[in-house]
């Protein structure tokens, strides 16, 4: 895959993957007139952050450390929501935010003479009842989820001080799904439209997807924003780090238990790449196939935790696999570094940027001191 040494395991962000994806971005911004902004739940590799500030200017932040990281790291006042603001938060998270929005009208009013006392803008969270998304996990637009406040809420109008709506309910879904949400939208939150002065989509834009009809994208983008008069935001997390990089692991050992063998990693599917077993999703790999073609060995993928489910079911591999071979996992920069765990003290995989110019550099390594240090 290159001539340096990468170490295992190991999480590399390649330069070149990454500014492809944020020039696309760059330019649906422009030519759309809308403002994109990067979501740190999917995306929070700060020393990426150089790089990505070269396209874009602002960030999104879903609790305190991550408004903290906005400020110390994209050097700019974050656009904040959070489920829930706690009162000993609400003071800092407010010093460090340009927006605020509120998902419930209850925290609204707890907290919004502190926003107007700030300069604050005001946005409240809203449920279209609208999402193309079937993995129940990640749907946030059911009839009595915890996330948005329903029209039958916002009947009377905007409240007092607000000045923007926020919605988010597409993972990973293509512009047509987009254009229903607006539609949906319109329907139940139109009479809010005309006194807003911003609607944040959210994330799950997947621009950067092979095939994603991304002139759709800009005209429904630009037809709303003509129509309603509102400035409109994005805030894609998977879009900037989709197919940026990988995951370098190495086998461990092979066992065979009742006809079944098991390459086992020197990583873990439960702490390190949650989305394999929640979702489920099974990542492409570099050396096998994630279906056992004929004449190919099939090898389950085990996770070095004592977890019994810290596994994948079996891939197709050409050769036998042996200690210290390599197993490459595709696209696991977002949404998997964000959220990694030291569970059963499981060595957390080091980080890298592989640059432009072919320098390698190991930007983190962990040690017993991060597992140590997370808790008391």
């Amino acid at each position: 895959m290159s001539d340096y040494t990468i170490p295992s395991p190991c999480f590399v962000l390649e330069e070149d993957k990454l500014r492809s994806n944020l020039e696309l971005i760059q330019r649906v911004s422009h030519e759309a007139g809308v403002e994109i902004i990067l979501a740190f739940k999917g995306f929070s590799m700060w020393s990426a952050f150089p790089i990505v500030k070269e396209y874009i200017e602002g960030a999104t932040a879903s609790s305190l450390n991550e408004v903290l990281l906005c400020n110390e790291h994209m050097r700019t006042l974050s656009h904040t929501y959070c489920v829930a603001y706690s009162p000993q938060d609400i003071d800092e998270i407010i010093k460090g935010s340009s927006h605020l929005t509120f998902n419930s009208l209850s925290q609204y009013k707890q907290y919004k003479d502190k926003c107007l006392a700030a300069g604050v803008s005001i946005g409240l969270r809203i449920n279209p009842q609208e999402s193309d998304v079937e993995t129940d996990l990640y749907n946030p637009a059911s009839p009595h989820s915890r996330l948005g406040i329903t029209e039958s809420e916002l009947s009377t109008g905007l409240p007092d001080g607000v000045e923007g709506l926020h919605s988010h309910v597409l993972c990973e879904s293509d512009s047509y799904a987009l254009e229903k949400v607006l539609q949906a939208i319109e329907t139940k939150f139109g009479h809010l439209l005309a006194n807003a002065k911003w609607l944040n989509l959210g994330g799950g834009h997947l621009m950067t997807r092979e095939g994603y009809d991304v002139e759709h994208l800009i005209e429904i983008l630009r037809a709303f924003k003509t129509k309603h008069q509102v400035d409109i935001l994005l805030e894609p997390g998977s879009a900037f780090a989709w197919e940026t990089g990988f995951l370098k692991t190495s086998v461990l050992d092979v066992v065979e238990r009742n006809g079944v063998r098991t390459a086992i990693i020197d990583a873990s599917f439960t702490c390190h790449m949650p989305d394999c077993l929640e979702m489920p999703y099974r990542p492409k790999l570099v050396e096998g196939d994630r279906e056992v073609k004929d004449g190919q060995r099939a090898y389950r993928l085990g996770g070095v935790s004592c977890l019994a489910g810290d596994y994948l079911e079996a891939y197709g591999f050409d050769h036998e696999l042996q200690v210290g071979d390599s197993i490459t996992f595709l696209d696991m920069i977002h949404y998997t570094m964000v959220k990694t765990s030291t569970f059963n003290g499981v060595a957390h995989p080091s980080i890298a940027i592989v640059y432009s110019d072919g320098r390698f550099e190991r930007v983190k390594e962990f040690g017993y001191a991060d597992f140590r240090d997370r808790l008391s």
